[in-house]
């Protein structure tokens, strides 16, 4: 092989791969804001898809302690940022990213998935007591300071029963305790009113029920998909987890 030809072969190369990277970048990063008695370890089975597919992706660990310090602590992260965002809330961290990214003009848009996603001030706990309460409720325990835990022996059954018992296992002994007053906290402006949504339903959700889920779903007008899931669909649908936040991502 001649001199030049490896020169033209080095500068396709180099032209080639500038053209990966530049799409990998104009994609939007992602950020993704796990709920209580979780820690962003959850998204382990999340995070590798979405890296796979060229997206830059954050998990934040929030500490749980109040509403507000849970936005705070997500508001630092989205304005980290660079360029788009996509913001994933599971669960409590529904709530969380609805206050966050509200007035954040770098998020094009949010994805809720078996997850709050309370109106401006309205309570997190308001929408739930509508409806029949979920067998999750009966299994909280608190501690001497407030902070709410899942009894152990009912972790499995009422939070994560389409994983396998040894993962449940860990999860249960790992788990993240929630302030309590969390639930009777709100948000002064909803994301999701000047935000495109997305909503993943979970249909065998033991903590949150399914019908609060659809509500909040049909309030936001989010595009919604239904998962046969208990609580944890990432962890036990990580694919079509992904494919729905992708959607949103594009």
């Amino acid at each position: 092989m001649t001199a030049l030809k490896k020169v033209c072969i080095l500068i396709v190369a180099v032209v080639g791969f500038g053209s990966i990277a530049n799409a990998a970048a104009d994609k939007p990063s992602i950020v993704l804001v796990h709920g209580a008695f979780a820690d962003g370890s959850s998204w382990s089975k999340i995070i590798p898809i979405l890296e796979r597919d060229g997206y830059y992706v954050t998990a934040v660990q929030i500490p749980l302690t109040s509403l507000a310090d849970d936005i705070a602590t997500t508001q630092r992260v989205l304005d980290a940022q660079k360029g788009a965002v996509v913001v994933v809330g599971h669960s409590y961290g529904g709530a969380v990213i609805t206050g966050a990214a509200a007035g954040k003009k770098n998020v094009k848009s949010l994805v809720y998935f078996a997850a709050f996603a309370p109106d401006d001030n309205e309570p997190i706990a308001a929408v739930g007591s509508k409806f029949p309460a979920p067998r999750l409720n009966a299994s909280l325990v608190p501690d001497s300071a407030g902070f709410l835990y899942v009894d152990r022996a009912k972790f499995h059954e009422n939070f994560c029963g389409d994983v396998p018992p040894a993962e449940a296992r860990i999860m249960a002994v790992s788990q993240k305790p929630l302030a309590g007053s969390a639930f009777g906290a709100s948000v002064p402006v909803a994301a999701w009113k000047s935000i495109p949504t997305w909503y993943i339903v979970s249909k065998n959700d033991r903590a949150i029920n399914p019908d609060v889920e659809r509500f909040y779903a049909k309030r936001a007008n989010a595009k919604t998909t239904e998962i046969a899931s208990s609580h944890v669909p990432f962890l036990s649908h990580p694919s079509e987890v992904a494919k729905v936040i992708e959607n949103a991502a594009r």
